[in-house]
């Protein structure tokens, strides 16, 4: 096997499924956002922001089906530096929304949802706050989504308190970090399916069924193989940008919010998500009993059910 194609498809690790669409949108300043669409094309448009390790691709079978059943057209769009998405550093979390309101442009969409995993959760609940968008933006969701790190808001435990601790250096050093995260991590990639499972193994047990599953062990590499495409700099501004203000205030978010997260997540611990739920002014939170930051995978269907009767 060719060094190509063993960094393309690593030896023994499932590939995903391509999506029904893949490309590129094109930004007023000449940038791209890398996108993929999953669904019904004619269907209602639901935006899907990926995790802080995700890409255009991460969105198994179970998401696949429910948009089509449901009659939706989802949109994963890959925040820039990552994927075919073209590098750009962002001030805060809140100048995500801009570009956004192109894409929305580019879709015709005047209604939509929006949907956050994890570290993508802040980017979605900028939409639902901020204009020229959220007058769009009929729902916002979030799973396992990240909290303030930073600010009268900021809560403590898990990511926030890295995010916090290290965004100067984040800051600083910003390239540097990115170039060193590609060198030290990709020389891996032919190796993937044994170092997934050495990773795997360092999650706790509800994590470690989600990751066993062959999809996730696809989607995850996946994912990777596209961080390294925009040297990781998506990865280390998603770092950075979460332990700092986001540019708004979760009293901010002027639109019905939905919230699904696990009550043993070690990353994001549920007493600041029951702290952020406090500040919005229409929240919801589904707590899902026994299920760390991992287990939201398995109710995206139940997601995308709750956008579809808001849309």
């Amino acid at each position: 096997m060719r060094l190509s194609s063993r960094l393309r498809h690593p030896p023994l690790v499932p590939r995903v499924e391509e999506p029904r669409v893949e490309g590129r949108f094109h930004l007023a300043d000449g940038r791209r956002l890398g996108y993929a669409e999953f669904g019904d094309p004619a269907g209602p448009v639901v935006l899907w922001f990926h995790s802080t390790l995700g890409a255009r691709r991460q969105f198994p079978m179970l998401g696949r089906r429910a948009a089509e059943k449901l009659g939706l057209r989802v949109i994963i769009v890959e925040r820039p530096g990552t994927g075919w998405s073209d590098s750009h550093r962002y001030a805060a979390v809140s100048d995500w929304v801009a570009d956004i309101a192109q894409v929305a442009d580019a879709l015709a969409a005047q209604r939509l949802g929006i949907v956050g995993l994890s570290g993508g959760g802040p980017y979605a609940l900028a939409c639902g706050a901020l204009a020229p968008l959220v007058a769009r933006v009929s729902a916002v969701a979030i799973l396992d989504g990240t909290v303030p790190s930073v600010g009268p808001e900021a809560t403590s435990g898990g990511v926030t308190d890295v995010a916090r601790r290290y965004h100067r250096v984040l800051t600083q050093l910003r390239r540097p970090l990115a170039v060193l995260s590609t060198v030290l991590l990709a020389p891996l990639i032919p190796f993937a399916h044994n170092a997934y499972r050495v990773y795997a193994s360092r999650w706790p047990e509800d994590d470690r069924r989600v990751l066993a599953d062959p999809e996730v062990e696809a989607i995850f590499v996946d994912d990777m193989v596209n961080a390294f495409h925009g040297r990781c700099l998506a990865m280390v501004d998603d770092a950075r940008l979460l332990g700092r203000d986001w540019g708004f205030r979760l009293a901010d978010v002027k639109v019905p919010v939905r919230w699904w997260h696990g009550d043993t997540d070690h990353v994001v611990p549920i007493a600041g998500v029951h702290a952020a739920i406090s500040r919005l002014q229409d929240a919801e939170l589904t707590v899902r009993s026994d299920e760390s930051h991992l287990g939201g995978f398995a109710k995206i269907d139940e997601v995308l059910e709750h956008m579809r009767s808001q849309l």
